[in-house]
């Protein structure tokens, strides 16, 4: 169906409930998500401010989810009135309707587009897959854009061998925020698509419910032509699919140990292990800040769970650098090593080098005993803020420590139980904030030099 045969059968119950049809802003607002559009070109488009454009998209979600009794988002807004409307259709005109398949596809930010007209205008050899068998139904209407992509060929391979050989289930990829999670997971799909049926990625930004995700789900896997499934796990044997949950620390605690649920989201774990443990074809996506707490368990021996800690791009960030236009290149891999390689760190701390020193790298290491954090600090802030009370002592005790510590020599003044103290170490590492590294043929742990840096200053 196209966008404005739903338009008018929307257009339609709105009025049998409010006596009122759209407006013209509400229907430039449904048009422009239909084809996947994000607010701020909307509000380019309907010569609005971005803050209005939300403002009016919220108040149409919360009526068409009143009229229409469904949860309706920007993420989900055109599979649930396709799927409404060509029901509707269907039950009145008492018609067959055969052949459809939505296979509309938004691709690292790219609007929406057939995916046969695609394949017209870039044929892709005989024995490609996707000329083999359907195309997928893709749809990243949550997705970030994908800006910019540094060198994770060692990463991504593992990912893939995860996936199509060894067929992984669960697949839980967590490191610092900025680190480049979604970036690896939108270049995976683009190099796997074809092997899959249906991909979707779905944000926890607003932390639906199970229930609620469960349902947006189904009327994804719902929008081809075969008869409707009872559960997510149903439609992971029929199918192949790929589902990406991006920013799941979203449904955990603060002031905790990591992974922990928050009240009335402990049915997720549950979920997790079932997707996991559950004989299916399909995998999950899991992008996190810090690692679910039941992960461990789900990747024993011969479980199909694997999890990456994903982590700083070492001297292929050189190239982040070099677009920055840095001077001093003798330079580049001291400051690479002292902000670790992370991506975001790096384009954050070259803008500050090009605003105060002209771009010198030289002048901006010049007698420098500490880390420069600057504009960092609010980004820092925002994973210390979620740490646990014994987390928290175990930073302040690892602070003062200039070389990496050996966890059974836990301090004599310490507060904490051992049993406490390892469990706050074992959570940090799951934040990404501590490093096990080895010295002399034995585990020690270093906090994150820059985290440290950050807890001395205050």
């Amino acid at each position: 169906m196209d966008i404005e045969e739903v338009l008018q059968w929307t257009d339609e119950q709105v009025f049998v409930k409010t006596g009122k049809h759209f407006d013209s802003l509400q229907r430039c607002i449904l048009k422009e998500v239909w084809e996947g559009e994000r607010y701020p070109k909307i509000a380019k488009k309907c010569n609005r401010s971005e803050d209005h454009i939300k403002q009016v998209a919220r108040k149409l979600w919360k009526m068409l989810s009143e009229i229409l009794g469904e949860d309706i988002k920007q993420s989900n807004v055109r599979s649930i009135l396709e799927t409404k409307a060509l029901s509707n259709i269907y039950n009145n005109n008492g018609s067959q309707i055969v052949g459809y398949i939505n296979s509309h596809i938004n691709i690292c930010g790219e609007k929406r587009q057939d995916a046969e007209e695609a394949k017209q205008r870039s044929p892709l050899p005989p024995d490609s897959p996707q000329n083999k068998s359907q195309s997928p139904i893709i749809d990243l209407t949550d997705a970030p854009e994908l800006t910019s992509f540094y060198d994770r060929t060692s990463e991504l391979s593992t990912l893939k061998q995860w996936i199509l050989q060894s067929h992984t289930r669960l697949i839980t990829v967590y490191g610092l925020s900025g680190i480049g999670k979604s970036a690896i997971a939108l270049k995976l799909i683009e190099q796997t698509q074809t092997e899959f049926d249906y991909i979707i990625w779905l944000s926890l930004t607003n932390t639906p419910t199970l229930s609620t995700l469960q349902t947006e789900l189904k009327h994804f896997f719902g929008r081809s032509p075969q008869t409707p499934l009872p559960t997510v796990i149903d439609y992971f044997r029929a199918s192949r699919c790929l589902v990406i949950l991006d920013d799941v620390q979203n449904i955990f605690k603060s002031s905790q140990l990591a992974g922990q649920y928050l009240a009335g989201y402990e049915d997720y774990g549950k979920f997790f292990k079932q997707i996991a443990t559950s004989s299916h074809q399909s995998s999950l996506i899991l992008l996190s800040w810090e690692k679910p707490r039941e992960i461990t368990a789900l990747e024993a021996v011969n479980r199909p769970a694997r999890t990456l800690h994903l982590k700083g791009l070492g001297e292929q960030s050189a190239e982040i650098l070099r677009e920055k236009e840095l001077t001093d290149e003798e330079k580049w891999s001291d400051l690479i090593a002292l902000y670790q390689g992370h991506p975001y760190w790096l384009n954050i701390i070259a803008a500050t080098i090009v605003e105060l020193f002209d771009g010198s790298v030289s002048r901006f290491l010049a007698d420098k005993n500490d880390i420069y954090l600057g504009d960092l600090e609010p980004l820092l802030e925002s994973h210390l803020e979620r740490l646990s009370e014994s987390e928290k002592k175990v930073c302040y005790w690892l602070e003062t420590k200039n070389e990496a510590v050996d966890i059974s020599q836990q301090p004599a003044d310490s507060e904490l139980s051992k049993s406490e103290f390892w469990q706050a170490i074992q959570s940090l590492a799951r934040r990404g904030l501590l490093e096990k590294v080895q010295v002399r043929g034995r585990s020690k742990f270093l906090l994150n030099p820059v985290f440290q840096q950050y807890i001395q200053s205050k």
